[in-house]
């Protein structure tokens, strides 16, 4: 008896498996693509986190030394002692990443206001180890400056999952939100008055 050929076709069943699998694979990537996104966000904050806690182990040592010289300006070293204090105080991670911010801004500016005073001081400006400080305190604020371009380009590609159509589906879902962007304070912005320090 000779065996007929029979085409081999497609049931609505194995149609409607093949079309979940591929949705369910589909889904399953922006998944993964939002989670990364997600995650490299929050390993490039502590990759800024990790050059402030340099920066704040470096501060005492500048203000140490800064300390001997300077009488007029306590108040500034009383105040970068306080935020220093504070921002070593807030624990590693993404989760302070707002209080973080806002304290690195304020020690960036009072910071800058030191050097220029330090210029006032001519002692303080010759002593060695007050320009190896000040050397590599500078050399610190470039580290941070690099670990903030690429937090801010991880922050960009979170954003943009959430804001955009597949993946912002699957960010609200999961509950994810946009990070805010590392910006510069506005005192940071600002020319600083060297003026103001040599009257």
């Amino acid at each position: 008896m000779e065996k007929q050929f029979v085409p081999y076709m497609l049931t609505s069943n194995t149609g409607f498996i093949i079309t979940t699998i591929v949705v369910l694979f589909i889904l399953w990537l922006l998944y993964v693509s939002v989670i990364t996104k997600k995650n490299n966000m929050k390993e490039a904050f502590s990759s800024i986190d990790v050059q402030l806690k340099k920066r704040y182990d470096l501060i005492p040592n500048i203000l140490f030394i800064a300390n001997k010289f300077m009488e007029h300006e306590r108040g500034l070293l009383t105040d970068i002692t306080r935020l220093r204090a504070q921002a070593a105080e807030l624990p590693q991670g993404y989760e302070n990443a707002a209080q973080k911010m806002e304290l690195d801004n304020k020690i960036s500016t009072l910071m800058g206001q030191l050097k220029v005073a330090v210029e006032n001081y001519p002692q303080l400006k010759s002593d060695q180890t007050m320009i190896q400080a000040m050397q590599t305190y500078s050399e610190q604020e470039e580290h941070i400056a690099a670990a903030r371009r690429f937090y801010n380009s991880a922050v960009k590609e979170l954003n943009n999952a959430v804001e955009i159509f597949p993946t912002s589906l699957v960010a609200l879902l999961l509950g994810i939100k946009q990070a805010p962007f590392f910006e510069a304070a506005e005192a940071e912005r600002e020319r600083i008055d060297a003026s103001k320090y040599f009257s």
